[in-house]
């Protein structure tokens, strides 16, 4: 069959970038091109090479042979020239298939190695016979082994192996090839050398570089990216911007978010309900409960209507600035539109009472939520017994649980951490071991707040060898405590006269990376000014100094306080009822020197 040759000078004539005009007048649909292909005119002087290769592929394809035992004799001496003449000339028209096999064939053999230039012009050749999914493939290969920042290279190579075969996807499938890698700035900068040689847009491959940016990138150059696109013709969709203000308001970057909202009617297309919702959601987040509001109208005006989802934002966000009343009549007034309020607005409205201390009329809004069918779920019931643990009702939160079991619903680690904390905080430590007995039973594990909890009872209990066995417990559950629950546990023993225990575990806080604050080191100095041991004292006084923690008047007036102890009482209350509070380092030390030489002249004496 014949074969049209393009010769050199107009190959690097179609490849320029300032003859892009010239490019598509010989450029047709994916359909011409194939039928222009399969009917090139006849070489005169065919390539001996080419035929081998040819006849060999065709052999083996016809016979079901495998293509090693037909092509291993001419192995040797091909190379990627050869592979890129075979795929522009076709002097056999062999199948697209046939071809790929054989290219594939060679990529096989270690001592055959594909160039660039090869890849490109089988991906040129499969995008023309509609092989879309095998161009990207090795297109994917060339972008992996060629790596991030090479997307000027790579497109230079498929413009400058544009030949016999022209397919625009090829474009589409480079694009793709560098997002499915990872490598979406390389992605992005194909898309802009597209727009400069002036080559149609693959919106397809722009909207999967979006996608991959929303998941990977800052939502800020994300809409960035996206303004590009719209400039260049890509189509807008509604979801797009949507999806765009959600990410840039889970960010707090709520003026972006504004920005692309307005954008929308710019392009032409109405904000949705879900539009609206989005922003409102953003603002309300911000605690920005005008702009909120504004959109609420806007949103009316548009008749676009608000739906529970805008109406529980709203209610959610009065809630939690403590305006009780305007989310009370905001709700009337969602339910006189027809809107039926769903769990999360009860359970919104039920959060802000009992935020606010009013527990009664939480339970009137539960009583409420029950009277019209709507079940309460373990979010719900766990505000309220939060909130009942809060005032004390400890009978009625236990109610509550029981409750939970019958309707079906388990109690989890939230509902049994704010018992324990509850019950410790009201000095009922019995009932929260009990609590604490159960959720062992039932398989439920005590988080970080129920072992603070439960340390914080027992050291006001006064069972400090017990609060000190549950510290080892969270230890050994994985859970790092803070601060002040180690500083608790310090203060426990140093009140029971055991400070060695208590430097013992201030020595365990230093090697677990934590900075001990002047409340740990108050606690110490309290145990030590208690034991007499003043001289320790005053050299904890300046560890705490050489460490940079600031000493403060507690400080200073529990060792005041020592000295008044430990030494002349008579004098030293002298001198305390003539200085007041001890406020700092100079005064405190004036004190204790003038103390000191008081004592000393009384021995003389």
């Amino acid at each position: 069959m014949a074969v049209f040759k393009i010769p050199r000078r107009s190959l690097c004539f179609l490849s320029s970038p300032h003859t892009h005009n010239c490019y598509y007048c010989l450029c047709f649909s994916t359909a011409t091109t194939t039928a222009w292909y399969n009917q090139p005119p006849t070489p005169h002087n065919e390539d001996p090479k080419l035929s081998a290769i040819s006849d060999a592929i065709k052999t083996t394809t016809q016979n079901s042979q495998p293509l090693d035992s037909s092509l291993r004799k001419l192995l040797p001496s091909l190379t990627a020239r050869d592979v890129i003449n075979l795929i522009n000339l076709n002097p056999h028209s062999l199948s697209p298939l046939s071809l790929l096999s054989f290219f594939n064939w060679l990529s096989s053999h270690p001592t055959f190695r594909h160039n660039i230039q090869s890849y490109c012009t089988m991906a040129h050749f499969l995008c023309a016979h509609q092989m879309y999914p095998q161009a990207q493939s090795l297109l994917r290969i060339v972008v992996s082994r060629k790596g991030k920042e090479t997307a000027s290279s790579v497109f230079a190579s498929i413009l400058e192996t544009r030949g016999t075969h022209q397919s625009n996807y090829v474009f589409d499938a480079l694009m793709n090839a560098y997002v499915d890698c990872g490598f979406v700035s390389d992605a992005c900068q194909c898309f802009r050398l597209l727009r400069k040689h002036n080559f149609r847009i693959p919106f397809h491959a722009c909207g999967c570089l979006l996608d991959k940016m929303l998941k990977l990138n800052s939502p800020v150059v994300a809409w960035g990216f996206y303004l590009e696109i719209l400039d260049s013709g890509f189509p807008p969709k509604v979801y797009n911007f949507n999806v765009l203000m959600h990410k840039l308001c889970k960010e707090g970057e709520i003026r972006e978010a504004q920005l692309v909202f307005d954008e929308i009617g710019k392009r032409g297309l109405l904000p949705t309900v879900v539009s609206f919702n989005t922003l409102i959601n953003g603002y309300c987040k911000s605690r920005n409960l005008e702009e909120c509001f504004r959109l609420k109208r806007d949103m009316e005006e548009s008749r676009t209507r608000p739906d529970v989802f805008t109406y529980s934002v709203l209610i959610n966000g009065l809630c939690k600035e403590l305006r009780l009343d305007d989310a009370n009549l905001l709700f009337d007034e969602m339910c006189e539109r027809g809107l039926v309020p769903n769990n999360v607005t009860y359970t919104t409205l039920i959060d802000g009472q009992c935020k606010n201390g009013r527990i009664d009329l939480a339970m009137e809004v539960y009583q409420k939520m029950l009277g019209i069918g709507i079940k309460p779920d373990v979010i719900t019931y766990n505000t309220l017994i939060n909130g009942l643990c809060k005032v004390g009702d400890l009978k009625e939160a236990r109610k509550l649980v029981e409750e939970m079991n019958i309707a079906g619903l388990k109690p989890d680690t939230i509902t049994y951490t704010t018992l324990i904390d509850g019950c410790c905080k009201e000095g009922n430590l019995q009932s929260a071991l009990e609590i604490r007995k159960g959720m062992i039973k039932q398989g439920i594990e005590l988080d970080n707040v129920a072992f603070t909890a439960l340390i914080s009872g027992l050291c006001r209990e006064g069972k400090t060898l017990d609060a000190e066995r549950t510290l080892r417990e969270m230890l050994n559950s994985g859970m790092k405590p803070d601060d002040a629950t180690y500083t608790m546990i310090i203060d426990g023993f140093c009140k029971k006269g055991d400070v060695k225990m208590g430097f013992k575990l201030l020595k365990e806080m230093q090697g677990d990376g934590y900075v001990p604050s002047v409340v740990t080191y108050n606690a110490l100095m309290n145990g030590l000014c208690k034991l007499g041991q003043m001289k320790n004292a005053n050299m904890l006084l300046d560890a705490m100094i050489n460490l940079g923690v600031a000493p403060d008047d507690i400080t200073y007036n529990i060792l005041l306080e020592g000295h008044c102890k430990h030494g002349n009482p008579e004098d030293f209350d002298k001198l305390r009822s003539g200085k007041g509070l001890v406020l700092d380092y100079a005064s405190y030390t004036s004190l204790v020197s003038e103390f000191n030489k008081s004592s000393k002249d009384r021995r003389k004496r």
